[in-house]
């Protein structure tokens, strides 16, 4: 077993129980891309077995802190089972749900979706892609499925000198099209196609929420701002609301909302998309003197890593800023951020912000972040990457 050596105070996050070594830390040792090493301080003292990876800024990604366990395919079978037993536990209602979740479950750099019958894959780290087959397997049985489709197509690939990656890994050869069950709606999901694994699951409960609060305050007007497949539109019709407009600059993200509302029987006439911009939908909307019951805004990543945060922030801060000013007074807006590189104090902040610059006052319902199946654990607090605020505008 090749050896990886740390500088003198380097081993601080590791005895912590942080599964991350960057490229600055170590000291000494070489090894194979994806190859289990066994970590030492500075003074030879064990610290972990992880993979390594001799291209990305991780130099590490810790699979275990025990001397004593040998990472093996039985070590993937104890991981897996241990990852799905927590999710049996959780009150999820769907029969989608994310079933690893990368360090958070111990397995870096591996995240894994259930839809209905098919399971769908990403092998982000060069530990992850080493024992593939075998995590395949693995993931087969303890699930009792037959089919998963691989979707190692993230662009963090090429940061661990890794080929992007699509298609059925194990079974599959039919359509790539699954239909699941979330809170009593039925919605599509094209796990060749479809955004990270498919599809945002992380948005699960959070779409439970607005479809509650829609019927709890009467909401009848709603405007979805990259609404994407319209998770957020479909729980808005069931909750009651009169009429919802989804916005998304993708066409064909807008035509399977569309399909969504017919799948779930609501009279076409009370949804409309829009396929444009955003901002600059925002601004023609305030400017022709809309307001909205309620608006809900949930954008792409603006900010992976904190040196973007600035320009992210100011991002942020403008479309929220357009949304105060559209909402009619006691209007809820549901805003989110899942950039890395903006926490949920600065998120906050932008928040509020937005609200001073539109001259308008709201008050902070709730804070929330991603369902529970994507857990942010003590050791791992970098899970928590899904933000969001619910808000009521006070009337003037």
């Amino acid at each position: 077993m090749k050896t990886i050596t740390l500088r003198p105070g380097k081993e601080r996050s590791l005895q912590k129980r942080h599964p991350w070594v960057f490229e600055g830390s170590v000291a000494s040792g070489k090894a194979d891309a994806g190859e289990t090493v066994r970590v030492a301080a500075s003074d030879g003292s064990f610290l972990a077995w992880a993979s390594y990876s001799p291209q990305s800024m991780i130099r590490l990604r810790a699979w275990s802190f025990d001397e004593a366990e040998r990472i093996d395919a039985a070590f993937f079978e104890r991981r897996i089972q241990a990852a799905l037993a927590l999710r049996v536990r959780l009150p999820i209602t769907s029969d989608a749900l994310r079933l690893i979740h990368g360090e958070a479950d111990g397995l870096p750099g591996l995240i894994v979706d259930r839809y209905a019958d098919t399971l769908s894959a990403q092998f982000l780290s060069v530990g992850a892609e080493r024992w593939k087959a075998v995590i395949a397997d693995q993931l087969l049985r303890a699930t009792n499925l037959a089919r998963l489709y691989e979707r190692s197509d993230a662009s963090m690939r090429k940061l661990e000198g890794l080929e992007p990656v699509s298609g059925w890994l194990r079974g599959g050869g039919g359509a790539t099209d699954v239909v699941i069950r979330e809170h009593g709606w039925r919605l599509t999901v094209d796990v060749a196609h479809g955004h990270k694994t498919g599809f945002y699951l992380d948005q699960r409960d959070n779409r439970k929420r607005f479809a509650d609060a829609v019927q709890h305050y009467g909401v009848r007007s709603v405007l979805n701002c990259y609404c994407y497949t319209g998770g957020f539109s479909v729980a808005a019709l069931a909750a009651g609301a009169a009429h919802v407009t989804s916005v998304d600059s993708s066409g064909p993200a807008l035509e399977r909302a569309n399909a969504h509302v017919a799948l779930n029987g609501f009279d076409a006439a009370r949804h409309e998309t829009l396929d444009a911009d955003v901002n600059q939908t925002l601004r023609a909307l305030q400017g022709a003197g809309h307001r909205f019951d309620a608006i809900v805004l949930d954008p792409p990543k603006f900010a992976p890593t904190a040196a973007h945060a600035e320009r992210a922030a100011r991002a942020y801060k403008d479309i929220n800023r357009l949304a105060f000013m559209l909402l009619a007074p006691g209007g809820l807006l549901f805003t989110f951020s899942c950039s890395g590189g903006i926490s949920a104090d600065l998120f906050h902040k932008i928040v509020a912000g937005a609200g001073l610059d539109a001259g308008v006052d709201g008050v902070f319902v709730e804070r929330v972040g991603a369902a529970p199946d994507h857990p942010m654990t003590v050791t791992f607090p970098e899970g928590e990457y899904l933000k969001g605020m619910v808000v009521i505008k006070r009337a003037a």
